[in-house]
């Protein structure tokens, strides 16, 4: 079992509210129908071993969680960086400002979202007969 619980009558949002993408991806999320269990990475630490897990799950690099164009970013590091796993879960600890996409938990699977609309294609219509996720 995952550090993060999975719920199938509720949703997990890993955002940033200090986002303008987290804002309204916050936004759009609390409008669903579903609980909605957010975890605002601006208020909340999420732990290098939540990283870990989030990072397995979506089945990507953790350094791909990071926006490494974000203006703080390249302030601090060159743009020729080699950072090993574990500095990646330092920069994600230190700066979660810097997490370049709000993270859903839906049931047992975790999605990335680019834009606050993205989770609509996670949710089930109130129609009955359209998939859950036309991209499966």
């Amino acid at each position: 079992m995952g550090i993060f619980s999975t719920d199938n009558k509720q949703l997990t949002l890993i955002y940033n509210s200090n986002t303008s993408i987290g804002k309204q991806t916050y936004a759009y999320i609390t409008e669903s129908k579903k609980k909605v269990r957010s975890i605002d990475t601006a208020k909340t630490k999420v732990t290098a071993t939540q990283w870990v897990e989030i990072a397995d799950e979506l089945n990507v690099e953790i350094k791909k969680l990071v926006n490494r164009k974000h203006p703080d970013f390249t302030e601090i590091y060159a743009d020729d960086i080699h950072l090993n796993d574990h500095d990646w879960l330092k920069v994600l600890e230190t700066h979660p400002h810097l997490v370049q996409f709000s993270i859903l938990i839906q049931n047992t699977e975790f999605h990335l979202l680019h834009t606050p609309a993205d989770f609509l294609k996670f949710m089930a219509p109130d129609s009955a007969g359209v998939p859950k996720n036309p991209e499966k």
